[in-house]
């Protein structure tokens, strides 16, 4: 009988992960258990994918904000820190904007608008429209933003983000100023020692600032890139990437993620005699339509990845086959000409017509934001997600 199901991903309840225990060998036994339990085979070209929180809790990779108020004193010292571009989130910056703070003698935040870097908005596009605003020249201060604009909470959060990074500054007993600029060499009318916040744009921002006379210039990426005092860190990407473990610390990004794919393909090669993909994941890099929230808060959606999921799908656009190379063939006809142009088609589509219309992202971008709709940020509890079929095509 033919096959008539393609992809399938299932999301794997796992244990609660903490510090020491081994992720590698938990994530084989996990999988191997669901396949018993659900009656499953695994299969060569299967993909398991774990999120980047739990290899990290595993590793233990956490830091207090004095540890990052100590690594910001060291880099900034006694001057006025421009801290520019945060993104909007109590998860992912506020509790990074304590620690900064903690260290500092002053802050100029800069914040860009209508909307931070990932699309969480301050203001609605129009109505910069309506008060006659451009957003690409016009800098405020915050009395002229309150004014012009009053004062806006954010549509899912409910929370007033000016308002509430203004008192975590201010919580320290420092003063803190805040601008709306999108333009990165606003901040050195007011300080020439900056802390850029942009997380895809950093290297531009920092490039920008160093050429127009910025003296002390960092990004995130350089916050814990080394421990402090026996702290966590991330060597590549330092803050970007950390969450929210307590109101004065936080979980950073994984170190060191490679030997564990490789250990975890490894491991299920042994048992299974099968080559299993293997990947750890972050945000999924996908935009929501009605918050307009581009997820990718991470600095990147995949820290390690074993060889199989290197490079970018090479597919052709089935509608536009039936459209156009076999438009007067229909039924059997119709399906065995496609499925033949599939087996023989080209190892490089770049550019070809046939493939228009197909995503041009890389694999490990695409796992991974359907590994994380899949495992979604709540309650659901399952981490570990096990994707069969991802590399079928309709001649298989």
């Amino acid at each position: 009988m033919e096959r008539i199901v393609g992809t399938v991903v299932r999301g794997l309840r796992a244990p609660i992960i903490n510090q020491g225990d081994d992720i590698a060998e938990i994530v084989v036994n996990n999988v191997l258990q669901a396949s018993e339990k659900e009656g499953f085979t695994i299969n060569n070209q299967d993909i398991v994918a774990i999120t980047e929180s739990i290899v990290a809790r595993a590793q233990g990779n956490y830091a207090s904000i004095d540890a990052i108020a100590k690594d910001v004193a060291s880099k900034f010292g006694d001057e006025t820190i421009g801290v520019i571009f945060p993104i909007l989130s109590r998860n992912r910056f506020a509790i990074c904007l304590r620690g900064i703070a903690k260290g500092a003698k002053k802050i100029v935040l800069m914040l860009s608008y209508p909307a931070d870097e990932v699309g969480n908005h301050l203001v609605d596009l129009d109505l910069l429209d309506e008060k006659g605003i451009n957003p690409w020249t016009d800098v405020l201060t915050e009395k002229q933003f309150r004014d012009y604009f009053g004062y806006n909470k954010h549509t899912f959060t409910g929370v007033d983000y000016i308002e509430y990074y203004k008192s975590l500054v201010e919580e320290y007993g420092i003063e803190c100023e805040i601008i709306f600029s999108n333009n990165a060499k606003t901040i050195l009318d007011y300080s020439k020692n900056v802390l850029t916040c942009d997380i895809h744009t950093r290297f531009r921002t920092k490039r920008i600032l160093k050429t127009n006379g910025g003296e002390r210039i960092y990004s995130l990426d350089e916050i814990l890139s080394k421990s402090i005092d026996g702290s966590g860190y991330n060597e590549a990407y330092g803050l970007l990437g950390s969450n929210k473990s307590t109101e004065d610390s936080v979980k950073l990004f994984p170190n060191n993620c490679q030997p564990i794919v490789d250990s975890i393909q490894a491991k299920l090669k042994e048992v299974t005699g099968k080559t299993v993909e293997v990947m750890i994941y972050g945000d999924g890099a996908f935009k929501d339509p009605i918050g307009k929230i581009w997820e990718l808060a991470d600095p990147v959606v995949s820290p390690a990845y074993t060889s199989g999921l290197e490079g970018t799908p090479n597919e052709v656009k089935i509608k536009y086959l039936a459209d156009n190379n076999f438009a007067n063939l229909k039924g059997e006809e119709l399906q065995s000409a496609i499925r033949e142009h599939i087996k023989n088609k080209d190892s490089n589509l770049v550019g070809a017509m046939e493939a228009q219309g197909t995503t041009p992202r890389k694999l490990t971008d695409l796992i991974g934001s359907l590994c994380d709709l899949t495992s979604g940020s709540g309650d659901k509890g399952t981490p570990i997600v096990f994707i069969q079929g991802y590399f079928d095509n309709y001649s298989k």
